[in-house]
């Protein structure tokens, strides 16, 4: 029986194409209808179409589609396979492979801090413990647009927002059904054919976890002796 072609996705490249050959994590490609509709509803600039804002939102959309949803770096066609190399925050390089073992969460959270001192333990975390962790507290998804483009290819500069509706538990601690966001820079390098080189990306993750954290954990929180202060990860920034 012949499959029904999924939908084209908007924001994203090779989705539908050559499905029967790609092995998808979950073992068919996925869909972005709930966080395209929160990118939609929340974005606070809509690029031109054709833009090179447009084209670099949508770059970066399929790489991170392709990091979270492909099994193979082989079916990866937005990266250069031998030479790609994602740096976070100053830390070491992840090759590709590295990279798609961890998974993206992992790979943008994971720090040197001191075990005591870490908001989210990157290395005590599998790609799917990871990935539940944010589906859970983000049930919509978690939204990414460009905010402003620098530089064009070769070497591309840009700012960026990432944001969620924190609906749901992580990590034991409450939803608080506010907006969860951060905004970093980056610079993607490209070769001739516009497949990724190098990721480089910088942001504060307190931003982030100041959100997920700021409600005590649901234990607590569900008993009467207690109160928001009793939460010792509450970030004022």
């Amino acid at each position: 029986m012949a499959t029904v072609p999924a939908a084209k996705d908007k924001y994203r490249s090779f989705l539908d194409d050559e499905a029967d050959n790609v092995q998808w994590r979950h073992g068919a490609p996925p869909s972005y209808d709930d966080v395209n509709q929160l990118f939609e509803q929340g974005r606070t600039k809509e690029w031109e179409e054709g833009s090179l804002e447009e084209i670099v939102q949508n770059a970066i959309k399929t790489w991170e589609m392709e990091l979270s949803h492909k099994v193979r770096l082989q079916d990866f066609k937005s990266i250069n396979h031998e030479k790609f190399n994602l740096i976070v925050n100053g830390r070491e390089g992840l090759k590709g492979e590295e990279a798609l073992k961890m998974g993206s969460y992992n790979a943008l959270l994971k720090n040197s801090l001191p075990k005591e001192f870490q908001y989210y333990k990157a290395d005590e975390e599998s790609f799917e413990s990871s990935h539940e962790a944010f589906r859970s507290a983000f049930p919509r998804g978690f939204a990414w647009e460009v905010i402003h483009v620098y530089s064009g290819p070769p070497l591309i500069a840009f700012k960026f927002r990432h944001w969620g509706i924190f609906e749901g538990p992580f990590k034991g601690h409450a939803p608080t059904g506010e907006t969860v966001e951060f905004y970093g820079i980056a610079t993607v390098k490209v070769d001739e054919g516009l497949k990724v080189e190098e990721v480089e990306v910088y942001y504060d993750p307190a931003q982030l976890f100041g959100g997920l954290l700021k409600a005590p954990p649901i234990s607590i929180s569900s008993s009467p002796t207690h109160h928001a202060s009793a939460c010792p990860f509450h970030s004022s920034s």
